[in-house]
């Protein structure tokens, strides 16, 4: 079977299009990194946390989520910022961050999680200890 100059080009097309396409779709999602400062100190003492999403692409999924803070001794909080829409080429936030004071000694496992629309994204944990 013999195909002509023009239809070459044209099978080439339809068996890498879909290839490229299926890359074009594949999306890195970010992980996501805490830190506590300090994460050890004397009572009483004010822990600065900085959670930061690392890698990945700056997809919807990650644009303008809740941020939802538990702090291990029983005390949580939850920022929801008022955002314009996604429009593709916007840039996300990739670093959220608080301050929780603690006045007992112990160690706390503090845990960030961010949720878009009540369903989690990512979540990342770190140990606090008190003394």
């Amino acid at each position: 079977m013999r195909f002509s100059s023009a239809v070459v080009p044209l099978i080439v097309l339809a068996l890498v299009a879909p290839a490229m396409a299926g890359e074009a779709r594949r999306v890195k999602r970010p992980h996501l990194d805490l830190r506590a400062t300090p994460r050890m100190a004397l009572m009483p003492i004010d822990v600065v946390l900085v959670a930061e999403l690392v890698g990945g692409d700056d997809v919807e999924d990650f644009y303008c989520p809740a941020v939802e803070w538990e702090w291990g001794d029983g005390g949580r909080s939850t920022h929801e910022a008022d955002c314009p829409p996604f429009e593709p080429g916007m840039a996300m936030a990739r670093r959220h961050s608080a301050s929780h004071g603690y006045r007992q000694p112990g160690e706390y496992s503090v845990r960030v999680t961010l949720r878009r629309v009540g369903r989690p994204l990512a979540a990342a944990t770190t140990l606090i200890t008190i003394r």
